[in-house]
């Protein structure tokens, strides 16, 4: 039987991820086989398993920090926000449809059953299960229907860590405040109480977290200090999206109101020469080194909002000198038309920027697919690509025309079945792809900061860039020395319980 922990949070973005993180990576080193869960994941950043099927890359992140594989039922549901009031709602991997918010608080209950069956079948390979909680406990008008904070608590009968954020302010009034909301048999599984992203000296805080202690009638198991890591995280809020500073080598990002799968830049962070800038005004693009448009999870809506900003105008004079990337939804908007007969999006017809020679329409089949093939650029500034290994995953709705002439890269391998077809375009010093993670392989990464680098005339040392896969591990590590460093682990191990699933679903 596994043991388990639970980590929910004053609010959403005050670091439950990353704590979760640093505890699966903790136990693991400890020696123990430990894996995260969120029965519910609302973000746009998603990932394809091995099986072909959608979880969301917090789960990924807090998989890889475990040394597992990542499993769709580390996070049986996943919403993807397609408007300010709807999502799309995929259960176990697959998409159940999309709902207004207001008809998926009155469904989601239902989804229990799924819940419990993913969390039966991740213990069964698990000696301990951290979880994660999303937003906060103490939203009172989500309260009695809840899943993913105090109600999933309850179906496992998991102790609860409670975490603040002292950097956004009122860190004393978050913890208590979210104390004093709940019920009393709520404010019994909080066993511990984490103070997030302090700067300073630590003494500094003691008297508040003695009359903390006090008022709240439990102990602070850990001030954990600020910290830069190179982790994903959480899609909406997440620090790195409000970076402005240029690096020697300068990676612009084009900001979309949604959107998804930024992750895709973030082999880039490796780079001691690099910076990712994400831009949301058309005047930052100017003195970029290459310009990339990621996905989004509404294509036409975004494009909407490219053509009114400016942008638009902006990307296509900027395509002139310089390179533009577009990955899934931002590949389909470079191209010429994009069709939603379905009203999958918005419905209608709308034309693309016309930089690329594709016409997409919006199909009602969403494609789930880990891919592997071979990059095929035979033009362009970025021909150093040519014959590089790549492999990925796709998410998307629509199918574009790419013929095999323009294409950027031949898959050969979709899943387990052996099949040749190309994807992507590219014309001038454009390209596009349906292909998340084509950037991950050392091999193109380090070709396209080499060809960059070079076309500035900057000297590299490449000794101080290491393999993906080993930065990523590296960053694990000091997340994990953190977690030890400033959390008092005997506590924590002597919180954990075994899981005891609610009589009622048995």
């Amino acid at each position: 039987m596994a043991k388990v922990v639970m980590v929910q949070g004053t609010m959403s973005n005050v670091g439950k991820s990353l704590v979760v993180a640093g505890l699966c990576r903790v136990f693991k080193q400890d020696g123990y086989r430990v894996a995260p869960f969120k029965s519910q994941n609302m973000a746009l950043n998603s990932y394809i398993t091995e099986e072909g099927l959608e979880m969301g890359r917090a789960q990924v992140m807090q998989a890889e920090a475990a040394g597992i594989a990542p499993r769709v039922c580390m996070n049986p549901i996943l919403l993807k926000p397609t408007s300010d009031v709807g999502s799309q709602v995929i259960v176990n991997g697959e998409v159940k449809g999309s709902m207004t918010a207001g008809d998926y608080f009155k469904f989601k209950k239902q989804l229990i059953p799924d819940i419990i069956a993913a969390f039966r079948e991740l213990e069964k390979d698990a000696d301990i299960i951290v979880i994660e909680g999303a937003g906060s406990p103490a939203e009172i008008n989500l309260k009695s229907d809840d899943i993913v904070n105090m109600g999933m608590a309850k179906l496992v009968d998991a102790p609860v860590l409670l975490v603040g954020d002292i950097d956004r302010g009122g860190v004393f009034a978050q913890l208590l405040g979210t104390m004093n909301l709940l019920e009393e048999d709520e404010k019994e599984r909080v066993k511990g109480l984490i103070i997030n992203k302090f700067r300073g000296d630590k003494t500094i805080l003691d008297p508040g977290i003695d009359m903390l202690e006090e008022k709240a009638d439990r102990p602070v198991v850990g001030v954990l200090p600020y910290t830069r890591l190179n982790i994903d995280d959480e899609d909406s809020m997440s620090e790195r999206l409000d970076k402005r500073k240029r690096g020697l080598i300068d990676i612009g990002v084009v900001r979309l109101p949604r959107m998804s799968n930024y992750t895709d830049l973030s082999v880039f962070e490796r780079f001691p020469e690099a910076g990712i800038r994400y831009i949301d005004d058309p005047r930052e693009i100017e003195g970029a080194d290459m310009l990339v448009i990621p996905g989004t999870k509404n294509t036409i809506g975004d494009l909407k909002w490219l053509r009114e900003t400016g942008f638009e105008a902006a990307i296509k004079k900027y395509s002139a000198e310089g390179i533009v990337f577009g990955i899934c939804g931002g590949y389909q908007m470079l191209g010429m038309n994009i069709s939603d007969p379905h009203g999958i999006e918005e419905g209608g017809s709308v034309r693309g920027m016309g930089l690329l020679d594709i016409d997409t329409e919006i199909r009602e089949e969403k494609v789930r697919t880990r891919v592997e093939g071979e990059m095929t650029v035979e033009e362009g500034p970025l021909r150093c690509l040519s014959g590089k290994r790549v492999k990925g995953y796709e998410i998307h709705m629509g199918a574009s025309d790419s013929s095999s002439d323009s294409a950027i890269v031949k898959i050969y391998s979709e899943g387990s079945k052996e099949i040749c077809k190309v994807d992507g375009a590219s014309k001038g010093n454009v390209y596009g792809t349906y292909l998340h993670g084509i950037f991950d392989s050392d091999e193109v990464s380090e070709a396209i900061i080499s060809y960059l680098a070079d076309k500035k005339g900057i000297n590299r040392d490449r000794s101080l860039t290491e393999s993906y896969d080993a930065f990523k591990e590296k960053q694990y590590d000091i997340l994990a020395d953190m977690i030890r460093e400033n959390m008092d682990m005997e506590k924590i191990y002597s919180m954990l319980k075994d899981v005891k699933i609610a009589d009622e679903y048995h």
